[in-house]
């Protein structure tokens, strides 16, 4: 059975961006760059919610791009090489090749591919998460948490969910970020 892991980024302070929306503080160093991207590889098909899969999306683009540093080629043709499930009640159309929206979380629908999915499943997102954590198929969550305290904006992990998690990795980047990774009890 794959996993269903749900990584992100975060400030110290435990928010993805800032209360503008902002995430200029998650530019991660080249070593936490690669640690995203050896997650990526093993990841068949990534669910988002709407905005986090519209910050993604660049990646198609930046793949071919001949300028583009190769750590971060890398990272883009990981991320191309993977299925996405969009889920959105706005978005009409995915640029993204092996694309497809959904227009609401469907929690057996994540079950069913968890069971028949040759590599993990990953979701990213908190909105989206949130439903994942709240229906109890998260596996695994993998916060980077980033050298800033940004005083609010997204939360990272959502209100009203009480997970007993064991830590399975612990890994500090140059820069000062540290990756917490926990499985799910």
């Amino acid at each position: 059975m794959a996993r269903l892991i749900y990584g992100i980024n975060a400030s110290l302070d435990g928010y993805i961006n800032d209360e503008r929306g902002e995430f200029d503080f998650t530019e991660p160093s080249e070593e936490l760059h690669d640690y995203w991207t050896e997650l990526v590889r093993g990841v068949g098909t990534w669910v988002y919610g709407r905005r986090m899969y519209e910050t993604m999306a660049v990646w198609e683009t930046m793949r071919d791009d001949p300028d583009l540093p190769e750590f971060a080629a890398n990272f883009a043709r990981a991320w191309c090489d993977s299925d996405k499930i969009v889920i959105s009640t706005t978005l009409e159309t995915a640029p993204t090749e092996r694309t497809w929206i959904e227009r609401s979380f469907d929690a057996e629908r994540i079950r069913e591919l968890k069971l028949t999915a040759d590599r993990d499943l990953a979701i990213v997102g908190p909105t989206v998460a949130a439903h994942a954590f709240r229906a109890g198929l998260v596996d695994e969550v993998l916060l980077a948490v980033l050298p800033a305290i940004v005083g609010g904006g997204t939360r990272a992990l959502p209100d009203g969910v009480r997970l007993d998690l064991e830590l399975i990795e612990e890994r500090a980047f140059p820069g000062g970020a540290v990756a917490l990774r926990y499985s799910v009890r």
